[in-house]
């Protein structure tokens, strides 16, 4: 039986990018996609809506009324996703900043080493950045030499958000007691696979900056993301996992 794969595609006033990267990742990658919308006010939701009979069984969305972070919505995400029994489940941008032609190698890096996790990696051997500012570039970069330093992880590129996870792995994460929002979420969900001693494997990327729409990012993420390994690297015996069977 082959394995059921979904992508989770979270948004927010995507309208430039969410029918053409649904079309193209369905071109590329034999999976479904479940984006998960924030109340876009710029219609996002409704041109999704629009290709839902096109592709039946394959396309779902889910609308959430709040607008709480990014991590908040890849945890809906994820918990629709355990429900409805998918084997491994990605988390890929909107903006085509991830590339969809590497859905399959995450994919095959979890089959073929055994992983729980593959991390699409813009800083391990073999992955690059296209089109950052040179000081956007030194911020992600040093911001993930710094993480690695406090959490002493062996993960390159430690707020990715191009991503696989194993669904039997994920389901015994404690969802409810991951609390960071934008990049610190990247940061709690890969501290927390490794603090279960699950296999963690980074595949070498090219990310590619958006060209159409506006990123969301801000000060205020940023902030959390630094600010907030610290606590995680203190936080002794916290009750982030289900028991393992």
């Amino acid at each position: 039986m082959m394995d059921k794969k979904l992508v989770i595609i979270p948004t927010y006033n995507e309208k430039e990018n969410i029918e053409k990267i649904i079309r193209y990742t369905f071109s590329v990658a034999d999976v479904h996609i479940l984006v998960v919308d924030d109340s876009s006010p710029d219609g996002t939701s409704e041109i999704v809506k629009g290709l839902l009979a096109e592709f039946p069984d394959k396309l779902f969305l889910e609308i959430r009324t709040q607008k709480n972070g990014l991590g908040k919505a890849y945890i809906h995400g994820f918990q629709w996703a355990l429900t409805h029994n998918y084997d491994f489940i990605f988390e890929m941008d909107a903006d085509f900043s991830h590339n969809p032609n590497d859905i399959n190698r995450l994919y095959q890096a979890c089959i073929e080493q055994n992983a729980d996790l593959a991390v699409g990696s813009r800083y391990c051997k073999g992955g690059q950045v296209v089109n950052w500012p040179r000081s956007r570039r030194m911020i992600s970069y040093y911001g993930s030499v710094y993480v690695r330093s406090i959490l002493w992880i062996p993960i390159h590129d430690t707020t990715a958000g191009f991503i696989c996870y194993r669904a039997s792995a994920l389901k015994t994460v404690d969802l409810s007691q991951i609390h960071h929002v934008g990049y610190g979420f990247q940061i709690e969900m890969k501290y927390t696979f490794l603090k279960l001693k699950f296999k963690v494997v980074e595949v070498p990327i090219t990310f590619t900056d958006r060209t159409e729409g506006t990123s969301k990012m801000s000060a205020g993420i940023f902030k959390e993301a630094i600010m907030g390994v610290i606590g995680l690297r203190f936080q002794i015996g916290r009750a982030s996992c289900r028991e393992r069977v």
